[in-house]
C-alpha cells in the first residue's frame, strides 16, 4: 500500500484500500462487489493468493482485475495458471507495481 499511495497516476481516481487477512473474507468482499482491483499475496498461508485467484475466477461470475504478488519472477507460470491478470515478483519494485496497477485500472 505504501508503494502505491492513494494516487498512483493522475488519470486515476484515488485508491481506497480494503485489507483482509483470510480467504473467506476475500471471497465475501469480492462476491459483494465494489472492488476495483484485487491484489493477492501469492505467498500467503494457509491459503495463497494464487489458488485464491483461481478459485475467484472459477466461482464468481464477475471479478475485477486480479494482481498477484509472487515469490520470484520464475513463478509467473503459476500466476498464468491462476488466471490472474498480472503479477509482480518479490522484492516489490514500487515503480513496476505502480505501472502494473495503473495499466489494470486504466479506463478502456
Amino acid at each position: 500500500m505504501s508503494a502505491l499511495g492513494t494516487r498512483p497516476h493522475p488519470d486515476l481516481p484515488r485508491l481506497h484500500f480494503t485489507e483482509v487477512a483470510t480467504a473467506p473474507v476475500v471471497i465475501e468482499h469480492m462476491d459483494a462487489g465494489g472492488i476495483g482491483l484485487a491484489i493477492l499475496d501469492g505467498e500467503a498461508a494457509p491459503t495463497g493468493g494464487l489458488g485464491l485467484a483461481k478459485q475467484l475466477r472459477d466461482e464468481l461470475d464477475h471479478t475485477p482485475p486480479i494482481l498477484v504478488l509472487i515469490g520470484r519472477a520464475d513463478d509467473r507460470w503459476l500466476a498464468d495458471w491462476s488466471r490472474a491478470d498480472a503479477s509482480v515478483p518479490h522484492p516489490i519494485d514500487p515503480l513496476r507495481l505502480r505501472d502494473t496497477v495503473t495499466s489494470l485500472l486504466a479506463p478502456s
